[in-house]
């Protein structure tokens, strides 16, 4: 055992639940902690709460708790009654909050109260779910304006904290992660198109993101990785950004 601890945020969800059982298997780290609003977690987080998400690091800070990986796992796709927007004629002012609450806010919060809490002098690792439909330079297809938009909020999140973060421990990372497409409630009613052999069970999918993590260095800080390790980056489509430019 490292004497290391790893929290997840969103434990109770397919790729949350997975990552606990694989980081327990695995056996890096000495305490694995699932947060969730469910009442079997440790302490209640809610992640439309900031009270809620403060109060969970003042609870970890009071075990003397300093985690060395702290993993957002939720995202917000559909609703019981409703999706991704198809068209703009869909855009909803409700909707939209809602998935900026979950998919931008919500993560941003949790960094602001538990990057405090992890060690300074060491390397440590904050992550948080992304999608590869956030990136401005991919998205060719247009629709899901909400989703889309949460997304790309993130991302610019994580850049930010990672210029912030390293100012105070150099040896941080923290990175925005695109899972692919997941075998989970989020991903369920839009499986029909999925290539062979590219719908991850949450199990392997997991598995799959402690790789990529595994393999990062702190110059890899403030980027966005799919699932395989590759990097995001507008450079993939550099004529497309060349002319928004123009």
């Amino acid at each position: 055992m490292s004497g290391k601890t790893a929290v997840i945020v969103g434990a109770n969800g397919g790729i949350g639940s997975a990552m606990v059982a694989a980081l327990l298997k695995e056996g890096n780290f000495e305490r694995v902690i699932g947060l969730s609003r469910r009442t079997d977690s440790p302490v209640p987080l809610d992640l439309t709460s900031e009270d809620s998400i403060a109060e969970a690091a003042h609870w970890l800070k009071n075990q003397g708790i300093a985690p060395h990986l702290v993993f957002v796992a939720t995202g917000l796709l559909h609703g019981s009654e409703i999706g991704p927007e198809k068209s703009m004629r869909e855009l909803n002012a409700d909707w939209l909050i809602e998935n900026y609450q979950i998919n931008a806010i919500g993560p941003a919060l949790v960094a602001k109260h538990f990057l405090p809490l992890m060690p300074k002098d060491v390397l440590i690792t904050f992550a948080a779910i992304s999608a590869r439909v956030g990136s401005i330079s991919d998205n060719r297809l247009g629709g899901w304006y909400g989703y889309r938009a949460a997304k790309a909020a993130l991302n610019m999140m994580i850049r930010n904290l990672s210029i912030e973060w390293a100012r105070r421990n150099k040896r941080s990372i923290i990175v925005a992660l695109h899972p692919g497409t997941v075998d989970t409630k989020l991903s369920k009613p839009f499986q029909t198109n999925v290539p062979a052999g590219k719908l991850f069970d949450s199990e392997r999918a997991a598995l799959q993101l402690l790789d990529v993590l595994d393999e990062l260095k702190p110059v890899d800080s403030g980027k966005i990785f799919a699932w395989d390790g590759t990097e995001i980056t507008r450079d993939k489509y550099p004529l497309i950004y060349a002319s928004y430019l123009m």
